[in-house]
């Protein structure tokens, strides 16, 4: 508890290091839009010892730089953050009718292969970053997005936090540590949060905010929300976490 106190207390001073970029994907013509937040201790990261990278998605209708209180705690703790923008003008509307797991698939795998292309592109400019051992973060269908790449491609993923996503189950893999902050307005669909049973099994840890809102999760939440939500990050980054509320 200590070490969150002087991390919360570090949060209160520390300005962040902010450059709006944009990464383009030849083969399918994407500009995509990337917020690059340098960590507090940028000069210690190094090709012989690299520092951790988060990868920030956006949910849906949400800009990514609207997230700073939790690149705030990441950049903090020492974390290169990347906030990914998934939907560009053109871009199919995301589905809301049918059976949404199905109707959203595309969405999913469009917003993995994104991922795919910035960690590729970030990895050949940025030296001094762990890009083997990502941090995937994300809101709502952000969430969602990240949910799919851990499921289907856990090799270089350390740790998944979902900020009230609903759609995609969270993965079940040994040595993958998952959080989850569930919001108490909507409930996730069936099978997306694991059983009891498998949350102490594998270590996946949810927390639960009934009071909060599923859109109140991102900076225009009110400030107890955003306190709890960072203080349980922190928590489950420096590895402090109960898993409780």
């Amino acid at each position: 508890m200590r070490t969150i106190y002087f991390i919360v207390v570090a949060l209160c001073s520390f300005t962040l290091n902010a450059e709006a970029v944009h990464i383009v994907d030849q083969s399918r013509d994407r500009a995509i839009p990337v917020q690059i937040y340098e960590p507090a201790n940028q000069s210690d990261c190094t090709a012989q010892s690299k520092c951790p990278v988060a990868i920030l998605s956006a949910g849906y209708g949400v800009s990514p730089t609207d997230y700073e209180f939790v690149v705030n705690a990441y950049a903090t703790l020492g974390y290169l953050v990347l906030a990914v923008g998934h939907e560009l003008p053109g871009d199919p509307p995301l589905s809301t009718s049918g059976d949404l797991y199905q109707t959203r698939i595309e969405n999913w795998r469009r917003g993995a292969e994104t991922l795919r292309v910035v960690v590729s592109s970030m990895k050949r400019q940025r030296q001094g970053y762990d890009f083997n051992r990502l941090t995937l973060i994300g809101h709502s269908n952000g969430g969602d997005i990240s949910a799919w790449v851990a499921n289907h491609d856990a090799s270089a993923v350390d740790a998944l936090i979902t900020l009230d996503h609903r759609r995609v189950p969270l993965p079940k893999v040994n040595g993958l540590r998952v959080l989850s902050l569930r919001a108490g307005d909507f409930p996730a669909d069936k099978g997306v949060i694991p059983t009891p049973e498998e949350q102490a099994l594998l270590g996946i840890c949810i927390l639960e905010f009934p009071q909060a809102l599923h859109n109140n999760m991102t900076d225009n939440g009110p400030e107890w929300l955003k306190s709890h939500i960072s203080e349980a990050l922190l928590k489950f980054s420096s590895g402090e976490s109960e898993c409780r509320n």
